[in-house]
């Protein structure tokens, strides 16, 4: 049985363009890749209704002590790393970067809002000869109302920072510039090298897709994502990409965003990057983890910024480091679900609430209804 097209169509069975789409809409078994139906998704918050769960947020995460896996919680699930990697991408050009300004270092690494300081930083990086070569899709700030007012370019793009600092990289290696986004340049083969002395040398992954600013991703699962953010702690002092993160946070996210407000919150020993689609790694120096300490969240349905930083807030906060929300959250009431978090952190994790005291409780009345 063939999908059915509507007729005539260049993308029907047969025809030329058929290549471009799937060959079903229920999707292909390739086998030893599990799809999101195969994998045991775990509850991590739920929201309640006076009391009533009215809706579950799943997803997975593991907690890694250098190479070792310490904590998984559905951290089985292979998925892509996206933007959350890119500062593992950018330690191929640390030399080449370390005589940039600490405002060009971070925005290297960014997935920035867009914002005129995002923008100045990523064209610094680059003379205006060469910012042809620069191939992030057009797109507009994130932010609303940059939405609302900006015709696109592919400056305001989240992952141009990331692409700057690449050609600047590549300029400088003596390494050709056209085909930069390819999996078949050196760009990528020098990322497979960083990414091998987390997992070993003879780690290959699964699959290799090109993400959404063109760059190749690969696939991971939670748990190895959280073994590599264990080395970011271990290497911090080898290169700049610690320091360029904590010292400019909001240029890393940008304002209202979970990755820069951790990087504040967490007074220079917290690393936060977050990545499509609903990705936050956090690397952590703590005194209880001398071999550094890596955690890595997965949200099942894509990225869920409130739920992740529920999340963050609990993981955060038995380890001793305060995640506050600074904006009312005007929605039900959030629980989260013990198993994000090694057991014997659970009785501190009991004590850590969900919600501020400039939060609403609008789901209730303050009064017994009776039938």
């Amino acid at each position: 049985m063939t999908i059915e097209h509507d007729t005539p169509s260049a993308v029907e069975p047969g025809r030329p363009g058929s290549s471009l789409f799937p060959d079903s809409p229920l999707g292909e078994k390739f086998e030893g890749i599990p799809t999101g139906r195969e994998v045991a998704w775990e509850p991590l918050v739920d929201y309640r209704r006076n009391g009533v769960s009215e809706t579950t947020i799943h997803g997975a995460i593991a907690w890694s002590h250098g190479d070792e896996v310490i904590h998984s919680f559905g951290g089985n699930v292979l998925c892509y790393g996206r933007s959350m990697m890119k500062p593992f991408m950018l330690k191929a050009f640390t030399e080449e970067l370390e005589d940039t300004t600490w405002e060009q270092k971070a925005i290297a690494v960014a997935s920035h809002n867009g914002d005129t300081e995002h923008v100045a930083a990523a064209q610094s990086l680059l003379s205006e000869a060469e910012w042809p070569l620069m191939l992030t899709p057009l797109d507009v700030p994130l932010i609303q109302f940059g939405r609302q007012v900006r015709r696109p370019r592919r400056w305001f793009h989240t992952c141009s920072g990331e692409h700057a600092a690449i050609l600047y990289g590549c300029r400088k290696k003596g390494w050709n510039r056209a085909g930069y986004t390819l999996p078949t340049h050196e760009v990528f083969d020098a990322y497979m090298e960083e990414i091998r002395t987390y997992l070993g040398e003879d780690w290959k992954p699964l699959r290799i897709a090109k993400d959404g600013c063109g760059l190749p991703t690969v696939s991971n699962t939670v748990a190895e994502l959280a073994q590599i953010y264990a080395g970011l702690v271990r290497d911090k002092d080898k290169d700049w990409i610690w320091e360029a993160m904590i010292r400019n946070p909001d240029l890393v996210g940008g304002f209202n965003r979970l990755d820069s407000t951790v990087l504040k919150a967490g007074g220079g020993k917290v690393i936060a990057k977050e990545g499509a689609d609903g990705l936050l790694g956090l690397a952590i120096e703590h005194p209880d983890y001398p071999k550094g300490l890596g955690i890595v969240v997965k949200i099942a349905h894509g990225w869920n910024s409130q739920a992740m930083w529920y999340v963050a807030r609990a993981v955060l906060g038995v380890l001793g480091i305060d995640l506050r929300n600074p904006y009312p959250l005007h929605r039900q009431k959030a629980f989260i679900v013990p198993g994000i978090v090694p057991e014997h952190y659970l009785p501190r994790l009991e004590k850590l609430p969900t919600w501020d005291e400039w939060d609403p409780d609008q789901d209730r009345w303050l009064y017994d209804v009776e039938m």
